[in-house]
C-alpha cells in the first residue's frame, strides 16, 4: 500500500464533517479556554480516526459496486491497488486508536463514539440499501458528532447541556447535504444508478427535489428561530446572532444552485474547498458568530 493509496482510502479531505464537534466549544463560550479547547481537539481527532476507519470498511464492502461508478472506480480497493485484508487491518488499527482517545475523554464521549461506529458499520454493511433510512442515518451521524462535542467538555463543566437547537439544526443541515448527494448520484449515473446502489432505483429527481425543498425550509427556519429565541439572547446577552442569518441563507442558496443548475453536490467536503463562494460564506459565518458571542471577551 503506497502513501497515496492510504490517503485515498482514509479520505482526510472529508474530516471537515467532524468540525461539528467544535460547536459545543464555541457555543458554550469556552473557546478561549485552553483546557476546553484541548479536549475538543482530542474529540475531533477521535472522530477523524473513526471516520477514516469507516471509509476503509465501506470501500471493502462497496468494491464491486464502486467499479461500476465513473469516479469511485479509482478508489484503491476497487482498483485493486489495496487488498481488502489490508483495508480491514487499517480499519481495526484506526478503530483501536479512536477508542483509546475516546476512553481518555470519558465514558459518555466513548459511548457516543461507540454508537457512531454502530450506526456507520450498520450503514456500510446493510442499511445503506434501505430507501430513506440511508439518508437519515447519514444525518444521525452528524448529530452524534454534535453530541460528542458536548460530552467531551462536560468533565470540565457539568452545566454544559445538549442544546435541542444544535441537534435540530444539525439534523436538517445534514439531511440537506445527504439528499443533495443522492440527487447528484442519480444525475451522474443516470440509467446505471441502480447498478451502483440498489436504493437509487427507488429515488427519482422529482422526489428528492421535494425532500430537499422541505429540509431547506426546515434548516433555515430552525436556525433563524434559534438566533432570536429568548434563551439564545439571554445566554449570549445579545440579539446580534440574527446578523449571521444572511450567511446561512446565501450558503444554502448557493448550494441549491450547485445542485439544481450545475448538477453538483455529490461531495460536500470538496465543495467547501473548491467553491470559493461557499468557502468565504462559511468563514464569514464563523467569524461573525465568534465576534458576536465573544465580543466582550476578546
Amino acid at each position: 500500500m503506497t502513501v497515496r493509496d492510504a490517503i485515498q482510502l482514509l479520505r482526510p479531505w472529508q474530516w471537515t464533517k467532524n468540525g461539528i464537534v467544535f460547536a459545543a466549544l464555541v457555543f458554550s463560550m469556552h473557546l478561549l479556554d485552553p483546557s476546553f479547547a484541548l479536549r475538543a481537539v482530542a474529540g475531533f481527532v477521535a472522530f477523524c480516526l473513526a471516520s477514516s476507519a469507516i471509509y476503509a470498511l465501506n470501500d471493502v464492502c462497496d468494491a464491486g459496486r464502486d467499479r461500476l461508478h465513473p469516479a469511485k472506480k479509482s478508489r484503491p480497493v476497487a482498483a485493486g491497488r489495496v487488498r481488502p485484508g489490508a483495508a480491514v487491518g487499517l480499519f481495526a488499527l484506526l478503530l483501536a486508536a479512536s477508542i483509546l482517545i475516546g476512553w481518555r475523554l470519558g465514558a459518555p464521549f466513548l459511548a457516543v463514539l461507540a454508537l457512531f461506529y454502530l450506526v456507520n458499520t450498520s450503514y456500510s454493511l446493510r442499511l445503506k440499501h434501505v430507501v430513506l433510512l440511508d439518508v437519515l442515518l447519514i444525518a444521525v451521524s452528524f448529530v452524534l458528532r454534535a453530541i460528542a462535542g458536548v460530552m467531551a467538555l462536560r468533565p470540565l463543566d457539568a452545566t454544559i447541556e445538549i442544546s435541542p437547537w444544535l441537534l435540530v439544526c444539525t439534523l436538517f443541515l445534514a439531511l440537506f447535504l445527504g439528499l443533495g448527494k443522492r440527487r447528484h448520484e442519480l444525475s451522474l449515473l443516470e440509467a446505471d444508478a441502480s447498478g451502483h446502489r440498489a436504493t437509487l432505483r427507488q429515488y427519482s429527481k422529482g422526489f428528492l427535489d421535494q425532500l430537499i425543498t422541505v429540509v431547506t425550509a426546515g434548516t433555515l427556519l430552525a436556525y433563524a428561530i434559534y438566533t432570536i429565541a429568548p434563551g439564545t439572547v439571554s445566554k449570549f446577552h445579545t440579539p446580534s446572532l440574527v446578523y449571521t442569518i444572511p450567511f446561512v441563507l446565501y450558503g444554502v442558496f448557493r448550494y441549491l444552485y450547485l445542485i439544481w443548475e450545475r448538477e453538483e453536490g455529490g461531495n460536500p467536503s470538496r465543495t467547501l474547498y473548491r467553491d470559493l463562494p461557499i468557502l468565504l460564506t462559511t468563514l464569514g459565518w464563523l467569524v461573525t458568530v465568534v465576534a458576536v458571542i465573544y465580543a466582550g471577551r476578546l
